[in-house]
């Protein structure tokens, strides 16, 4: 009876432990937008940065700033949890992490569902990324064309000349990350195999961040599931070899740290792969 108790003790530790390593993660990315003072136009939808001269503030971000992307501003009812100042008066809020509604335009061509968004040339708004853009916003969920659902309107000038090209709204599952169209002469600061597995498990480019918590969760699981069978399976051997009128008892107990090291296996892949997803 006592080793019974001891098995769940050591079962729910475990568990409490990818508790707290995961959750808070999984909360942030869904539900938290943080509010900030505005420098500049800022509207719903825009992609920005922090103000270099106030941490506290946002700007619209620009194509020759896309290293400092922030996030994209959303409604403060569009997050479950949405933190402010009371500080400012003209306040917006913006989210890092999650399922948004960002601004892009047609630059780039018309934006499908699966393409890959960055800054464009107009400040704050988006388009479908290419090689010449550092960090992108995330992968595009909805389709944009130009012709349908269009909010406005611009020309830009280009080599051949000005063209015209559309502005407005598609939903993006938002991870800031680096390019992986982009052409990088230092290399990926991940090796290129752990960033291809990433990236095939989330269906979208993976933040460096987030793809080392992920592997260091799949470390700790190893580690825990190991020690869990290891444990179980030596002192079930000593317990036979002391006491083999006992055996059925005691593969009985081995029998379940065999199915807690599966479940504590189980839920170490399952949190990795909501990590790498949401």
């Amino acid at each position: 009876m006592r080793r019974r108790l001891y098995v769940w003790y050591r079962f729910f530790v475990v568990v409490s432990l990818f508790g707290m390593l995961v959750l808070p993660f999984v909360v942030q990315a869904q539900t938290v937008s943080q509010g900030y003072g505005v420098t500049g136009a800022v509207q719903k939808g825009m992609i920005v940065m922090l103000d270099p001269d106030d941490s506290q503030k946002v700007m619209p971000l620009t194509n020759k700033t896309d290293k400092a992307m922030h996030g994209v501003v959303v409604s403060a009812n569009d997050t479950v949890v949405s933190l402010g100042s009371s500080n400012s008066s003209n306040q917006v809020y913006v989210a890092s992490n999650g399922k948004y509604d960002a601004l892009v335009s047609t630059q780039n061509g018309p934006i499908k569902n699966g393409d890959i968004i960055s800054i464009s040339a107009l400040d704050g708004v988006g388009m479908k990324a290419d090689a010449a853009q550092n960090v992108i916003l995330g992968k595009a969920l909805t389709n944009f064309d130009g012709k349908k659902n269009v909010s406005g309107t611009t020309t830009l000038q280009s080599a051949g000349g000005e063209r015209q090209v559309a502005i407005g709204l598609v939903q993006v599952d938002i991870g800031i990350s680096r390019n992986p169209l982009a052409v990088s002469v230092s290399g990926p600061p991940v090796p290129a195999f752990l960033r291809k597995s990433s990236e095939s498990i989330a269906g979208k480019p993976v933040s460096t961040v987030r793809l080392y918590i992920s592997l260091a969760i799949l470390l700790i699981t190893i580690f825990l599931t190991g020690s869990l069978l290891y444990g179980g399976v030596r002192s079930s051997l000593v317990s036979i070899g002391r006491n083999p009128l006992a055996k059925k008892t005691i593969l009985r107990g081995l029998v379940q740290v065999v199915i807690f090291g599966l479940i504590v296996f189980v839920i170490g892949l399952i949190a990795i792969y909501l990590l790498l997803k949401l």
